[in-house]
């Protein structure tokens, strides 16, 4: 009886986990290099206003400089809505939604500016991982995790924050995107 109790409890631990991965988006990853084109994006977003060009410019960049140039780039943002996504190399769920970030943002990067945080991440890893799947706009290095707090984005990851164009927080999606059309409705509701 207690060998099929603990055979029992065993299967059942072995299943959460699976079905947490799965949910999790664990092991998931972007084909390397996928189908997006980095130039052709930049190229796309040629025409966008200043302060969104300029980080077009810095497109996969991992910028330094922490919370003050962080903040700096979101006053030089003011009068444009802002999506700030905290991500890791490390992070299964990150890699998952990339290939939608990496769309979305070329599709929405005229009207709407796109800026990464990496957090508590080694920046070797984090500048191969962009090497291999890059976005077109820069992301800011927070090893500490400064810059996240700073912008009260919850501890998990990937964490998505919509700042209106008056630099409000205006709504904080926690986990990844699964899908380009939920990350469209949520810049449509909150950013428009």
């Amino acid at each position: 009886m207690r060998r099929t109790l603990l055979l029992l409890a065993a299967a059942a631990l072995a299943g959460v986990i699976v079905i947490g991965l799965t949910q999790a988006g664990g092991g998931s990853e972007p084909a390397a290099g996928g189908s997006f084109d980095l130039a052709k994006a930049r190229e796309q977003l040629q025409g966008a206003p200043a302060p969104l060009a300029q980080l077009h410019a810095q497109s996969n960049e991992i910028l330094e400089g922490g919370a003050t140039a962080f903040d700096a780039r979101l006053a030089a943002l003011r009068g444009h809505p802002v999506v700030i996504n905290k991500w890791a190399s490390w992070c299964g769920p990150c890699r998952a939604e990339l290939p939608i970030l990496q769309r979305v943002s070329t599709e929405h990067g005229k009207q709407v500016a796109f800026v990464g945080v990496n957090a508590r991440d080694k920046r070797p890893a984090a500048e191969r991982f962009a090497a291999k799947y890059p976005v077109p706009y820069p992301s800011y290095d927070d090893p500490g995790e400064k810059i996240a707090r700073d912008i009260k984005a919850p501890a998990n990851f990937p964490v998505t924050l919509f700042v209106d164009a008056d630099g409000k927080t205006v709504f904080i999606h926690q986990g990844g995107y699964r899908d380009a059309s939920e990350l469209e409705a949520d810049i449509q509701k909150y950013l428009s």
